[in-house]
């Protein structure tokens, strides 16, 4: 059983919007405030709405034939599947009223969800008022009836809220702090259920024998949630989890430590000395990773939603738990969406498998390729990019290697009387311009004809890679996109300059030269300088270890160039941004 549809009115962002959903696991990102937490959070308050009126009112209350039925009341107290100052910021606008001839009803509010469930397509709509700040819920469309099954939702918002002790609780009042952002509140008790199932399953298995048959526990090990996580936790973390023995009729708390030691396969040998430790002792990454996993292990679900569950890990559990989300929702048949703001995780999902949400027209699209994902990760389509807005408005860019680049060429232009370009946007990126042109394809797609210039260092390529007009060989230009190259190592190596060195470091012209000479194989900086084809000494000079070893800044040396040390290569790009600037 799998979402393929949804339908919101008037929820948070979304005044009228559609949006349909893929199979299996699903990466949903955008810019900031575009709606990604916004679409689980729909999700989560209908799955809200369809337990509170199977709860009140019984399983009939959202079949087809009970759509005209009176809605159910609820307390703003009772309200648990997000956290929300009020009510009305479930609205948007935080407008709950109603409109006249569209809302005959006073139900201002719906969120529409359709799926497949392998055979038939069907759907079910929840319709929301508000009223005396209590919210009237009723399922205002539905296609099922009596026997069918509309799909289970779990929602984990980003672990937070984990104590020194942990009652056991009812599934209402977990969904409650689930709701409320307190997943570490409830994570022992999701962890208690896998472990007691988990254990009726062994001793179903065992029977009256002494241990389990082979092929039923290797079943076992690869069908098991509570197995499954500990496989995984030996893999990831070489770590296991303990639970405590807990009767309702003596036992207050639930108990829930870790060990670690060597693993072999299935089994983990402690380390010698170790002691038992309560999870919450543990690292936020490891507590986050856990949470997210133990939900999506859980056979009470059809479809989860994760939102930023990767805030607490490094780049390599991100990658990982993506891994195995996709795995598991492969063996469960689930259907997985995850909120991120993970580069790294963008990085390495197929494009068909990220969903972008956006704050402009169409707010919602399954990504074709890699352009539109160097989109996402630079905040193309976001509200708030200032980068992005200025590029709107002028259509050119230069993209730049170094975090300094920009600075050091908007000295040396003031060193011959010349200004940075107003109507040219900088963009500060290491990538090579392979990468640079499926960004700048990406913006042209977004934002229209954009003419970019891309500058970059040679590095430790061959001198006959870079043209005498800088025309970077091995990546020819094309229409809108011209790519150069410094002739020389770096853009540094344009800085060593005896007179500007001394000035920025404070050291004697004298003692600069003989340094350069004895330390560097730079006997005598002069007429050769500035022009394009100096001498290899100087086109393929270590020049970041020459500031390193007089301890200066690259931006200190480059306020301290005269005119007369500016080299031609300088002069000949500061001419193209120029030329990219009048266009």
């Amino acid at each position: 059983m799998h979402i393929t549809n949804v339908k919101l009115k008037r929820f948070k962002q979304f005044k009228d919007n559609n949006v349909s959903l893929r199979e299996g696991l699903t990466i949903v990102a955008g810019a900031n405030n575009a709606g990604k937490s916004s679409l689980l959070q729909a999700l989560a308050v209908w799955e809200f709405c369809k337990v509170a009126l199977i709860a009140e009112k019984g399983p009939a209350s959202i079949l087809s034939t009970n759509t005209t039925a009176q809605g159910l009341g609820i307390g703003d107290d009772e309200f648990s599947p997000i956290n929300i100052p009020s009510l009305s910021h479930l609205w948007t606008n935080l407008r709950s009223s109603k409109i006249p001839n569209q809302d005959p009803d006073g139900y201002t509010l719906s969120v529409r969800v359709e799926w497949q469930d392998g055979t038939s397509d069907e759907h079910l709509a929840f319709s929301l008022s508000l009223a005396n700040d209590r919210l009237f819920v009723k399922a205002s469309s539905s296609s099922l009836s009596d026997g069918k099954k509309a799909p289970t939702i779990a929602y984990l918002p980003p672990f937070a809220g984990i104590t020194a002790r942990e009652e056991r609780i009812t599934g209402a009042l977990r969904r409650r702090r689930i709701g409320q952002g307190l997943t570490g509140a409830v994570l022992r008790n999701l962890l208690l259920d896998m472990k007691l199932k988990n254990a009726k399953e062994r001793e179903a298995l065992q029977g009256s024998g002494k241990r389990i048959p082979e092929k039923d526990l290797a079943r076992l090990r690869d069908e098991d949630p509570w197995e499954l996580l500990q496989g995984a936790l030996r893999e990831l973390f070489n770590a296991e989890l303990v639970m405590g023995d807990f009767n309702e009729q003596y036992h207050s708390y639930i108990k829930a430590d870790v060990v670690k030691g060597s693993v072999n396969k299935y089994k983990l040998t402690r380390h010698p000395n170790f002691k038992a430790r309560d999870v919450m002792v543990e690292g936020s990454g490891f507590l986050q990773w856990l949470s997210v996993y133990t939900l999506a292990t859980s056979p009470d679900a059809d479809v989860l939603l994760f939102d930023e569950p990767d805030a607490h890990l490094h780049a390599a559990l991100q990658t990982q738990l993506v891994e195995r989300l996709s795995q598991l929702a492969g063996k469960f048949g689930k259907q997985v969406l995850l909120a991120t703001h993970s580069t790294e995780i963008l990085r390495t999902t197929p494009a068909e498998e990220v969903l972008e949400v956006r704050s402009r027209s169409p707010r919602f699209r399954y990504l074709q390729d890699d352009k539109g994902k160097v989109g996402l990760i630079v905040g193309i389509g976001g509200d708030y990019s200032p980068r992005i807005e200025k590029l709107r408005e002028v259509k050119k860019v230069v993209f730049l290697e170094g975090t300094s680049d920009k600075a050091i060429l908007t000295h040396l232009a003031l060193a011959l009387g010349k200004n940075w370009p107003s109507g040219v946007v900088p963009w500060q990126t290491p990538d090579h311009v392979k990468e640079r042109k499926i960004l700048w394809r990406a913006l042209r797609a977004e934002l229209g004809e954009i003419q970019a210039l891309s500058l970059r260092d040679r590095d430790d390529e061959a001198a006959n890679t870079v043209g005498a007009d800088l025309e970077d060989r091995s990546n020819p230009s094309e229409p809108h996109f011209q790519a150069l190259k410094w002739r020389r190592r770096y853009i540094e190596s344009y800085l060593i300059w005896p007179e500007a060195l001394a000035a920025a470091s404070g050291r004697s012209l004298e003692d600069i030269n003989d340094v350069l000479a004895r330390e560097f194989g730079l006997a005598a900086i002069g007429p050769d300088w500035t022009k394009t084809d100096a001498p290899d000494a100087l086109r393929d000079s270590r020049s970041k270890d020459i500031l390193g070893y007089f301890k200066v800044k690259a931006i200190d040396v480059a306020r301290e160039m005269p005119a007369s040390a500016i080299c031609d290569d300088v002069k000949v790009f500061l001419e193209n941004l120029e030329s990219l600037a009048s266009a």
